[in-house]
């Protein structure tokens, strides 16, 4: 199933002079949140990579309006920004950008209470999957066996599933994406913009730096955590999930790539034994049968 959207923009919303590091995905992701809501939007983004590839002051080479925040705050940030807007009659959509430390970890309190009060704003968690912006420490989000620089051994806990804890807050919608499907991912910002209320989506975005793989093959990694079941693609409205494409098609255990296409290719998996191997697939298919029930 291929998806179409009318009206793309072709403006540059991330610009040279920005200092991301080669086969980033937080500046594809960027690109991609502009190109869905324009350059109206109000970004709120939290201490992380995205504080720093914005360049140097006082020229930023994100072309979109940025407000950089506290680790904990960016939730509160944009909900009192929702709040304004209102009274002063702003333009533009409050939107989070933040990692998966300053989500799952570090501002989970505030993102909870955002979306509790159901404060019309889009939060959007760029999942890398570690701390990579202060050294490559492992997060709740860190996967099962990964090494980071305080998981040396490989990480000895499942991760955190922050899309379906999100699902339970009983919120106008919830979506995951991947910035190897930007279309998937524009469509599911469009339809989050005009939907009142809290809408979360959780974006998965290989970080070559951290994941140890070649800076050229970014898009590639992205699209082998889809093919082989470890990422999940879908949506929420009103509590009631469905899957995406190409997710759909890999509710068929046997349609998935094996998992050692995946990982084989990140030198932090280097070290995973063979029972390590078994229970990250299990995990997987743990992930797969939880969700469906929400279906």
């Amino acid at each position: 199933m291929s998806i179409k959207i009318q009206g793309l923009s072709r403006d540059n919303y991330v610009l040279p002079g920005h200092t991301a590091c080669p086969g980033c995905p937080e500046t594809l992701g960027l690109r991609y949140v502009g190109m869905a809501l324009g350059k109206d939007s109000i970004i709120v983004v939290p201490a992380g990579c995205s504080t720093i590839i914005q360049g140097t002051l006082p020229k930023s080479s994100i072309a979109m309006r940025v407000i950089n925040v506290p680790f904990a705050s960016s939730a509160s940030v944009a909900s009192g920004i929702a709040n304004v807007k209102e009274i002063l009659k702003i333009g533009g959509i409050p939107v989070v950008w933040a990692g998966d430390g300053a989500t799952a970890d570090i501002g989970f309190a505030s993102l909870s209470g955002s979306a509790e009060r159901n404060d019309d704003l889009i939060y959007i968690c760029v999942d890398n999957e570690a701390y990579m912006n202060t050294g490559i420490q492992r997060s709740s989000l860190t996967p099962y066996g990964a090494w980071t620089s305080t998981t040396v051994t490989g990480k000895r806990e499942d991760r955190k599933e922050v899309p379906l804890i999100m699902l339970l807050h009983k919120i106008p919608y919830t979506a995951t994406a991947s910035i190897a499907f930007p279309l998937d991912f524009i469509s599911k910002l469009r339809k989050a913009a005009t939907i009142r209320g809290f809408k979360y989506i959780h974006l998965h975005a290989p970080c070559p730096t951290g994941w140890r793989f070649d800076p050229s093959k970014t898009v590639e990694v992205a699209k082998l955590a889809v093919e082989v079941g470890a990422w999940i693609l879908f949506e929420a409205e009103q509590h009631k999930l469905r899957l995406t494409p190409p997710s759909n098609i890999y509710l068929d255990k046997h349609k998935r790539k094996h998992i050692k296409d995946y990982i084989s290719v990140q030198g932090r998996f280097k070290d995973l034994s063979e029972d390590d191997l078994r229970r990250f697939e299990d995990f997987i298919n743990n992930t797969w049968e939880l969700l469906l029930k929400f279906t």
